[in-house]
């Protein structure tokens, strides 16, 4: 697909149509850089565990951290030495 570049300011640019956007999950900020003479955008990756600490923050607040699956014990588990 062959697209425009335009200027912006003291830049240049180039819209990148909705079904291009769709397809690379492309949203508020990207990946950009030139591989090879090649212009590359990415997505931008997120940390899989973003957020988890404030989330647990709120959830401790919240008092809604108590154990899912209560602890239990083996028979034999007083006969072991640790």
């Amino acid at each position: 697909m062959r697209v425009s570049v335009r200027a912006m300011g003291n830049s240049k640019g180039v819209l990148i149509p909705k079904p291009i956007l769709e397809q690379t999950g492309l949203q508020d900020t990207a990946d950009l850089q030139v591989n090879n003479g090649v212009i590359e955008i990415r997505p931008v990756k997120r940390n899989p565990r973003e957020g988890w600490a404030a989330d647990s923050q709120r959830i401790a607040q919240a008092a809604e951290d108590a154990l899912v699956w209560p602890e239990f014990a083996n028979a034999d588990d007083k006969d072991l030495q640790w």
